[in-house]
């Protein structure tokens, strides 16, 4: 009996410790997780408060060194490279072959994935009990904003992201009233050229966007997806190439792009492509970079 006695004392102890531990400074019982709706439709509960964080992708990594929260990451894939810092952090190995073992043996409290990620290895993480989250980047430009504001939530840094975006926002206001009157050249955008086909950003594509907040006119704006024939291309002959620096030589020199007149003429802009490339705060960088090489203002 009094065994029995000592056992509910001791319990009732357990969890009048337990309750108080989980009160605020006013009192009330703070949360400690939270459950939350991804972007593949997925239900997920989630800490409230993370403190271990593993990102999948090159995009949330970026934003989340933008919001400050850089000290919450244990593990990047290893093409989390900006900014360099990042590269402290340890690597969890590719994207389309995803180390599933190494995200495991970080002990994360929240595993934020973006698109690239396979099926197979979200579903394997989140049957090995780890919280596991997909925000995926969106369509248009504003979908940067949304990201923003969704992983400062499930980092614990909403005021943050919040003024972030604030200034994001007076940012691309400015761009929208300074263009009302200007003429706009007409840019195309290199995805992909050769051999293997011609790609390129359509109007529906937040690299649009991007290229029209610059002040310029998409080509391409009138296509969906991403493919472009060469012909249209060769027929429209834009006053300027945008592409990735590091494919810049290769495309001036290769036929038949070498006619184009932006390319005999010198309008060649080459690009870092985690600028434009990838949803993330430095699409302003693009922005003001294009804006600087083409408008010179």
């Amino acid at each position: 009996m009094l065994l029995t006695m000592r056992a509910k004392l001791i319990f009732i102890l357990c969890v009048a410790m337990l309750l108080t531990s989980c009160r605020n400074a006013t009192g009330n019982i703070e949360r400690t997780t939270d459950t939350v709706v991804d972007d593949y439709g997925r239900t997920v509960a989630v800490p409230h408060s993370p403190k271990r964080v593993v990102s999948t992708s090159p995009a949330i990594t970026e934003i989340i060194f933008a919001l400050g929260g850089e000290k919450l990451l244990v593990g990047r894939t290893e093409f989390c490279t900006y900014p360099p810092e990042a590269e402290k952090i340890t690597n969890i190995g590719g994207i389309s072959n995803l180390n599933v073992e190494n995200i495991v043996a970080l002990n994360p409290d929240i595993v934020i994935s973006g698109s690239m990620i396979p099926q197979k290895s979200i579903d394997q993480l989140h049957n090995m009990g780890i919280a596991t989250v997909c925000v995926i980047e969106k369509q248009r430009f504003d979908g940067l904003y949304e990201n923003i504001s969704r992983i400062g939530a499930l980092i614990g840094l909403e005021s943050q992201a919040d003024s972030l975006n604030q200034c994001l926002h007076a940012e691309a206001e400015k761009y929208s009233q300074s263009d009302a009157s200007q003429p706009k050249p007409s840019v195309y955008y290199v995805v992909g050229f050769g051999s293997m086909g011609n790609f390129t950003a359509g109007g529906q594509s937040f690299i649009n966007d991007i290229i029209e907040m610059a002040g310029c006119e998409n080509v391409a704006k009138d296509i969906e997806g991403w493919n472009y024939s060469i012909e249209t291309l060769m027929e429209r002959d834009p006053e300027y190439i945008l592409i990735r620096r590091e494919d810049s030589a290769s495309f001036c020199n290769t036929y038949p792009y070498k006619r184009l007149s932006a390319v005999r003429e010198g309008r060649v802009v080459g690009i870092n492509s985690g600028m434009i490339d990838l949803q993330v705060p430095r699409n302003f960088d693009a922005i003001r970079y294009i804006r600087s090489r083409i408008h010179k203002d």
